[in-house]
């Protein structure tokens, strides 16, 4: 079965029936935030009623997952269609009440968008944590996706067959280890797989059924695929036609050619040597406090929270997670670093462009970061395994990424 509402089915048809005919090949197009990497919002998804939690499920140790496995046994319950042609996603929408058929034959007609789809979104507990949650239709959702994680057939069939799907980053560095049951809503969730979808803060995926039992509102998210069209336009148009109080985030933006240029960036743009002064030392006076994933303070970090948190102290208003901290300035070489500057890795083999650690340089070879999880805030040699590069923040620059 496809979404609750029955309006799943139409959304082709609103695409094909749209007033424009441009049925040319898709061609190239612009990412651009500083760099060609994803940048989102973070969208505050709405929170389902929580049913009294069961106790907390024994992880299952049947027999040893090797560390950087990112798929568990495969379950099929039912299979999931071949992926065919991938839409890469722009605008991800989140609103208050399901999205009408009115609603999506508008934003199906306005120029340049190619492709919608709709899933379920809330911020769910899951192992103790609140974690931003996709209840998607394995078959078509996967299209908008990675490409590592849309064609993978075990991943999107764990996913229909119950499991969830969480990101490398919530996974790996959260300590939720693949086959392990974990304590949600409705009762114990296996860990089917690894994947980050790229949307945001959003950090599980799982299917209607499962978001179902799981109390997600349904038919509240729509995924917007439109290559050829400035996003951030797009996005102010979508908003128009939808109530007050509903969220767009952009994702992979298209920027206009204009927007290509290199932005000067005169000295007064960046941090002062007292503000850097007061950030460091913030920093370090949380060495030895423990990781905790989506921590932000005082007592507990995860590795952007930390820096959030320490910037702060200064007066800088960072955005909260690594993707956005790392269009907060310009980039400059690892050899012209200076302590404060911000390093940033590609870890995340499910989406190996995706911004997955941040630390802060130290001086001399050194950088103080939180790990992960079992791990505690310290400083260390620079790692330059999966380095995606140096970033000196600009405080202007840090408020204006939302």
């Amino acid at each position: 079965m496809r979404g609750g509402s029955g309006i799943r089915q139409d959304l082709g048809f609103l695409l094909r029936s749209g007033k424009r005919r441009d049925h040319r090949r898709l061609i190239p197009f612009i990412v651009v935030t500083l760099v060609a990497v994803l940048t989102a919002d973070v969208l505050l998804l709405a929170e389902p009623p929580e049913a009294p939690g069961p106790a907390a499920a024994e992880p299952v140790r049947a027999r040893h997952t090797p560390r950087q496995s990112l798929m568990a046994d495969a379950k099929t319950v039912r299979p999931v269609a071949p992926v065919g042609r991938l839409h890469k996603p722009h605008v991800f929408v989140v609103t208050r009440k399901p999205f009408t058929q009115a609603q999506l034959r508008k934003i199906a007609r306005l120029r340049g968008v190619r492709a919608l789809e709709l899933a379920d979104a809330a911020s769910v507990r899951l192992d103790g944590k609140r974690v931003q949650t996709l209840a998607v239709e394995p078959s078509t959702f996967r299209a908008y996706t990675p490409k590592v994680t849309a064609t993978s057939d075990p991943l999107w069939n764990n996913v229909a067959a119950g499991d969830v799907a969480v990101s490398f980053v919530l996974g790996n560095d959260g300590g939720l280890s693949l086959h392990r049951k974990i304590n949600g809503p409705a009762g114990p969730l296996r860990i089917g797989a690894y994947a980050t979808t790229g949307f945001g803060a959003v950090d599980a995926v799982v299917s209607k059924e499962t978001g179902r039992e799981l109390g997600l509102p349904r038919d509240n998210a729509l995924i917007i695929s439109a290559p050829k069209t400035d996003s951030a336009t797009l996005r102010d148009k979508v908003l128009k036609l939808l109530p007050k109080g509903t969220q767009a985030a952009l994702v992979n933006p298209v920027r206009p050619q204009a927007q290509v240029q290199a932005r000067d960036w005169p000295s007064g743009a960046f941090m002062t040597g007292e503000q850097l002064t007061v950030a460091l030392r913030a920093a370090a006076s949380k060495l030895g406090r423990p990781y905790v994933w989506g921590a932000e303070g005082p007592d507990s970090f995860d590795c952007s929270g930390l820096v959030q948190w320490a910037f702060g102290r200064a007066g800088v208003r960072m955005p909260r997670v690594t993707h956005q901290q790392w269009v907060t300035g310009p980039q400059v070489p690892l050899s012209q670093a200076h302590p404060g500057d911000l390093l940033f890795w590609r870890h995340d083999p499910t989406n190996p462009g995706y911004i997955s650690h941040v630390a802060i340089y130290w001086g001399d070879g050194k950088m103080l970061h939180a790990p992960r999880t079992g791990d505690v805030v310290k400083i260390v040699p620079v790692s330059t395994r999966n380095l995606a590069g140096v970033v000196r923040v600009s405080p202007q620059a840090a408020a204006q990424v939302r």
